[in-house]
């Protein structure tokens, strides 16, 4: 094992723990493992980040390949299918530059690469920095950057730069983000029956597969803690009393969807070994896939093949989760700074070129066709859109991307208006990466990379001499009438006082953190206490509490308008013992429900 990679460690991780596990088992059904855990859930921002800049119609992108930047250094990218890209391979001309892209136009000689395996994205860049290390300026070998879902970066940032300390020593060699080309509206999502739906406390139990660490195993676990519900961190085991991943195969979304799809038509199910308040049963038992975490076409696969199941959440929910992040090797970017903000540039400009005119539009349609030759430019365009779709009287939505262009890049990293979306997102993941420790992670990692460590905005600071529009400015003044989710908060305050105690810093930290992802989202506040003391003047405490709770809220940038009711019910409803000290800490509570 001391010989392997980390790659190879984290790759085998999954194996190892469930072929020791048969073994534990049948010695230690006592034994204690990872423990299920309810924590607090990610951040939903206040804005929504979609802006236009006028600007006239520019030629499309030819087809054929680009003689003006043939002798130009040829730079390689890689990515999933993934239609949230639509913006830069549509500035690309396709796969490789083409004649009057805008890649050509700004100098760029690019290809971009298809790869869905999330272990193989990492090998390019780990082949890229190979022949760097050898001498190479532009080596020809593996990818200079790749792109994938920016709530996947910690994971993928953190286990890459162990892979660099490993083999080249520490920080010699570095990946960072440099910048983000789109966002994910609802083509990533949690698919299962309607009733986690209608009841999310109905997924207690319940095993999705999906790839563990990436963005769509983030949506499903923000859904999970936003309702109150337990996430097992452990593969190898089932939890009746939380949400159970199955890491899908090869780190494909495909096989996510696949997996679920042959679980429910054939039967197929997975051996685990049950798991009772962090302890083995002695309990074997075997579990069909109940859902899965995917997105486009994943998605589309599922409906047509399977009946009595929905989209349950989505990035358009988690509306600022999810945005198509460019990772980069920082000493080749920070050597070639022109050639990554050139990138940048031409992926704004197709992007707003794409928001205004319908002839773009279909045109990345037939860009994202051939760079991953699947499917159709009708497909891509559709999908690109949304669509929505009925079978056995179950509707569900499938696809739903967008672009960026600068003035979305620029507000979406809070460099137009302070609020830093991105940032909020990284942080919560680590967090989740830190307690949930997903497949062994924080023992093959040493150090989750820090936010301040992981982006660099340099390059997209040095975008010039295109119109960065306005940033978009939300109103909330409909109201909502649709709950998201519902989750309580124990937020430490002052015994018999609405005033916050410092411990509760990190809790309203993660609610906020949350609020910035589901950006789109209206709240409602309702503040509760235990049976200490008079009834009516609980009422009032509870209330009060709320009100600090949207107090501090407000202070870190959630509008006013954002509050669709703040409300405070007494000892109303307790959820534990009033009898005991620990019963009475459940009940002094605040519950925030997301309204669409």
């Amino acid at each position: 094992m001391a010989r392997l990679t980390t790659f190879s460690r984290l790759a085998i991780t999954l194996g190892i723990v469930a072929a020791a596990g048969i073994l534990l088992y049948n010695l230690s059904p006592g034994l204690k493992i990872g423990q299920s855990k309810a924590l607090d859930n990610i951040n939903v921002d206040d804005s929504d980040v979609n802006n236009l800049t006028n600007a006239a119609e520019l030629p499309l992108p030819g087809k054929g390949r680009s003689s003006k930047v043939a002798k130009q250094p040829l730079v390689r990218m890689a990515a999933y299918a993934w239609n949230a890209q639509s913006g830069i391979i549509a500035a690309n001309g396709g796969p490789v530059t083409s004649a009057g892209s805008l890649m050509e136009q700004n100098g760029v000689n690019l290809e971009i690469i298809r790869q869905d395996w999330l272990s193989e994205l990492r090998n390019l860049q780990m082949k890229f920095v190979e022949e760097l290390d050898r001498g190479e300026d532009f080596p020809k070998q593996g990818v200079f950057a790749i792109m994938m879902m920016g709530d996947g970066a910690p994971y993928y940032i953190s286990s890459v730069q162990q892979a660099l300390n490993e083999k080249y020593g520490n920080d010699k060699y570095h990946v960072q983000v440099v910048g983000a080309v789109g966002l994910s509206y609802g083509e990533d999502k949690l698919i299962g029956p309607p009733k986690w739906k209608m009841d999310p406390q109905t997924m207690k139990g319940a095993l999705v597969s999906t790839v563990i660490g990436d963005g769509d195993w983030v949506t499903t676990v923000n859904y999970a803690f936003a309702n109150g519900l337990k996430v097992n961190p452990d593969p190898a085991t089932y939890d009746p009393e939380a949400v159970n991943f199955y890491p899908s195969a090869n780190d494909d979304y495909i096989e996510s969807a696949k997996e679920l799809i042959k679980s429910q038509s054939e039967g197929w199910t997975i051996p685990l070994k049950e798991v009772i308040d962090g302890k083995l049963t002695g309990k074997t038992v075997n579990r069909k896939i109940d859902g899965c975490a995917t997105w486009t076409p994943g998605d589309k696969m599922v409906f047509d093949a399977l009946n009595g199941f929905t989209d349950i959440v989505s990035t358009r929910e988690f509306n600022n989760q999810m945005a198509t992040t460019v990772i980069a090797v920082k000493e080749w970017a920070e050597a070639n700074p022109e050639i990554v903000t050139n990138i940048l540039k031409s992926a704004y400009m197709s992007s707003n070129q794409i928001k205004q005119y319908d002839a773009w539009a279909r045109r990345a349609a037939e860009c994202v066709t051939s760079t991953y030759e699947m499917e159709n430019a009708d497909y891509w365009y559709d999908m690109f859109k949304g669509q929505k779709g009925e079978k056995g009287g179950i509707s569900y939505n499938m696809g739903g991307s967008r672009v960026f262009n600068l003035a979305d890049a620029r507000q979406y990293y809070g460099v137009s208006d302070d609020i830093n979306r991105y940032k909020a997102v990284y942080d919560q993941v680590s967090y989740y990466l830190k307690e949930l420790n997903p497949a062994g992670f924080n023992e093959n990692v040493s150090r989750i990379i820090p936010y301040e460590e992981a982006v660099n905005l340099s390059f997209l600071n040095a975008v010039q001499n295109i119109d960065a529009g306005e940033a978009f400015v939300p109103t909330y003044t409909e109201k909502a009438r649709t709950q998201l989710a519902s989750g309580e908060w124990r937020i430490n305050f002052n015994t018999g006082r609405a005033s916050l105690r410092p411990e509760a810093e990190d809790v309203l930290s993660q609610i906020y953190n949350l609020l910035v992802q589901a950006e789109d989202a209206k709240l409602e506040l309702t503040g509760y206490t235990d049976n200490v003391g008079d009834v009516a003047a609980n009422i009032s405490l509870s209330l009060a509490r709320a009100e600090a709770v949207k107090t501090y809220l407000m202070q870190r940038g959630i509008p006013s308008s954002r509050f669709q009711k703040v409300d405070g019910k007494g000892e109303a409803d307790p959820v534990a013992d009033n009898d005991t000290e620990v019963g009475r800490a459940q009940n002094r509570r605040v519950l925030i429900a997301l309204l669409k």
